[in-house]
């Protein structure tokens, strides 16, 4: 019987190298079917053999779950075979991961862990060890106990220090990094800081050929760092990380393409040495040429060439991927993966954007966005999502959170999108991103509940944009009311307050009087300056309303040089600076006021922000009529003129649009929610929380009767959980 298994076996292999997955699957059922009793390691290995197929390549986890614990049975009565119990209970472990089954998610991995306690010290345990304390953080994670997931990621980093491995090192500190950061308070920042350092200080001790061999830690930590440095809106020491990460990417990219040339070159070798006329010598040859390209691939593809296939977890109900498409973090038999490469590389685009819309790059940031774009929808399409999937019942349940990651990442691009075209004045096309993101959240609101809170703070930004202050406010305020995060609502609180101030009756100032007050009693008590730069901001407008004139400049001159030194946002620096213009031309300082409002008017040309050049030319139109420069000032009007004429052409077309109407409604999208779809579980994990602190603004422009202040715009944001826009 022993060579109808091994025949059997064979003929599975060679079904699966061919992609006939269904009769792989088939020939290894025969024997756990058969009348015929086999030994009882036999059958596990075929059942573990079996759930891997059906992991790797199908979403039907349930049949993978059921040969898995039947092997576990099976394995009870073996005294030995320590690594096939590891990969059942690994696996298995993995099962209830994809169905949701946390507690017994939880015995199993207990039980793992168990049994490398009383294995041994060999490093196959330890290593075993490793990918159980993996495991079991994630679940502690996913149950919300940072603390205990630490702890166990604790154990795994002695695991890997007693293996002298330091890319293991890595795989644990950098996990470490990522809790600390989803866990963000002021308690835990001196632990956040150590494990930072922790990290610098392990991957520096990695050798440079060792590193270029573990591309998924060096792409975890890269991002890692950008989150941690965004966070504190500290984006001078953020952005060389943002420029490693890009270089990466584009090295990375370049080595795929080789190793799928060199895929090809080594499947044309094996077509040759097939040849029954293959004389001697030649054939020798084509043997050396195959074994030294088999090298090349091995060394090339890093962890994955560690070890045997078969040990891999697997890639959440995705087909098998090719060679190098895969960012390992951990060699098997962790073999971790933060995200798929294509997930990465997306992420990697949205940070690129991240940093350059501030400072007006929007040609490459809108390459960015579409190739980002791209991409995702690519993905999406592979997870089953298509334009006949209409719903969130419509999907696999183990697609649901690799699909929440990439639908996560289009909002933010789309967001972005939005944000630019509102900078720019190009309403229309803000308009039709802002549609999509409606129509991907009322398509999967469960998944994209987050963000509904985006979606309202954007239309009010549209809203505001336009000139359409009392429904800017509403829209503000609902998203305060959508989300939990005291940044956020902080920052809405914000943009309310300035389209209020915007409105510039008594009753409205009052009420931004309101919001803005309690703000900015705790702007300090926010991580970085986001929050008080926009608070800063928006005082030193309802001071300037009030006529206290020095107040006002000293709270904005403050304000200003906060957004220089840390953020780098050239509209917002241009919004302060044109307000500080102003000042300057009220208190009759006419060699100040020209100076700051040339320098304004620069960078709103930069960032071809039209509704802060007519604000910047109004003032500067008053500059002139006060120092008696009629040259300046006849030439300075045609100018401001022709960019009215612009901007009201451009209010006038997104008014005539289809989507004007559906955006500053006062009332909220309505969705209907699954209340009995586990979404929630299915999507948790670490990626889903990373709170990516994206860099926002928002332009405000004031109404005509407000000559002091007719451009009131951009306040920063740096949260993953919004996009901010001028008015």
């Amino acid at each position: 019987m022993e060579a109808v298994v091994e025949g059997l076996w064979g003929l599975a292999e060679y079904h699966e190298n061919r992609g006939e997955i269904g009769k792989a699957v088939k020939c290894l059922e025969a024997i756990c079917q058969s009348q015929v009793s086999f030994f009882p390691i036999v059958e596990v290995k075929t059942r573990l053999r079996i759930a891997t197929l059906l992991l790797h390549h199908s979403h039907n986890v349930n049949h993978a779950k059921s040969h898995l614990e039947r092997s576990q049975l099976l394995l009870k009565s073996i005294p030995s075979c320590f690594e096939l119990k590891c990969r059942a209970y690994s696996l298995l472990s993995l099962c209830y991961h994809l169905v949701g089954a946390i507690p017994p998610q939880k015995q199993v991995l207990y039980k793992g862990l168990d049994l490398t306690a009383s294995a041994g010290k060999e490093i196959s345990t330890k290593l075993w060890s490793c990918n159980f304390n993996s495991q079991l953080a994630k679940v502690l994670l996913i149950e919300g106990d940072y603390r205990g997931s630490i702890s166990v990621l604790e154990c795994g980093y002695v695991c890997a220090t007693e293996v002298r491995s330091p890319e293991l090192q890595m795989f644990f500190a950098t996990s470490m990094l990522h809790v600390h950061l989803m866990q963000w308070n002021d308690d835990n920042m001196a632990e956040l800081e150590q494990t930072v350092n922790k990290c610098n200080e392990i991957w520096e001790s990695i050798q440079p050929d060792n590193r270029r061999q573990c591309p998924g830690l060096l792409f975890y930590n890269e991002l890692l760092h950008i989150f941690y440095w965004m966070r504190l809106c500290d984006y001078k020491n953020a952005a060389p990380h943002v420029d490693n990460l890009d270089a990466a990417v584009k090295a990375d990219r370049k080595q795929a393409q080789h190793m799928q040339e060199l895929v090809k070159e080594l499947s044309a070798l094996d077509q040759s040495l097939s040849r029954s006329d293959l004389h001697y010598r030649e054939k020798v040859a084509l043997s050396e040429k195959q074994a030294m390209i088999q090298e090349q691939l091995r060394k090339m593809n890093g962890f994955s060439s560690i070890g045997r296939e078969s040990l891999e977890p697997v890639y959440f109900g995705n087909g098998r991927r090719t060679l190098g498409d895969k960012l390992q973090l951990a060699p098997p038999p962790i073999d971790g993966e933060w995200l798929p490469k294509s997930a990465v590389y997306a992420l990697v685009d949205l940070i690129v954007v991240i940093f350059g819309r501030p400072k007006g790059l929007f040609k490459e940031c809108g390459k960015r966005i579409q190739s980002g774009m791209l991409l995702i929808q690519d993905e999406l399409v592979k997870l089953g999502i298509t334009d006949c999937v209409r719903a969130e019942v419509d999907l696999q349940h183990s697609s649901i959170w690799m699909a929440g990651v990439y639908l996560m990442l289009l909002i933010h691009f789309l967001e972005n999108k939005v944000a630019i075209e509102l900078t720019r004045a190009e309403f229309v096309e803000a308009q039709e991103a802002l549609v999509q993101m409606k129509n991907w959240f009322m398509r999967f609101p469960t998944i994209l509940q987050p963000c509904e809170c985006i979606i309202e703070m954007l239309r009010g930004q549209y809203a505001h944009s336009v000139g359409c202050y009392n429904e800017a406010s509403f829209h503000y305020i609902e998203a305060v009311k959508l989300t939990e995060s005291k940044s956020m609502q902080a920052m809405c609180q914000v943009y309310a307050a300035v389209s209020y101030t915007c409105i510039g009756d008594a009753e409205s100032t009052s009420q931004a009087l309101d919001l803005i007050g309690p703000v900015y009693e705790v702007m300090d008590s926010f991580v970085g300056v986001r929050e008080k730069t926009g608070v800063l901001f928006v005082y030193g407008l309802l001071l300037m309303k009030q006529q206290d004139i020095q107040e006002a400049r000293n709270r904005l001159a403050r304000g200003v040089q906060l957004t220089h030194t840390y953020l780098g946002n050239l509209q917002l620096i241009s919004q302060y600076l044109t307000t500080l213009g102003s000042l300057a031309l009220a208190m009759h300082d006419t060699v100040q006021a020209r100076e700051i409002l040339k320098s304004s008017l620069t960078l709103a040309k930069k960032l071809y922000d039209i509704p802060t050049q007519v604000w910047v030319l109004s003032v500067l139109t008053a500059l002139y009529q006060e120092l008696g420069e009629t040259g300046n000032e006849m030439q300075n009007v045609e100018f401001q003129t022709k960019r009215s004429e612009d901007l009201q052409k451009r209010l006038a077309d997104a008014q005539a649009s289809i989507y004007h109407i559906e955006i500053i409604d006062k009332v909220r999208f309505e969705v209907q929610r699954l209340h009995e779809f586990d979404i929630k579980r299915a999507m948790a994990g670490p990626t889903v929380e990373v709170n990516l602190d994206i860099p926002e603004s928002i332009g405000l422009s004031a109404p005509s009767h407000a000559p002091s202040s007719s451009r009131l715009v951009d306040i920063d944001g740096s949260n993953k959980r919004r996009g901010k826009r001028r008015i």
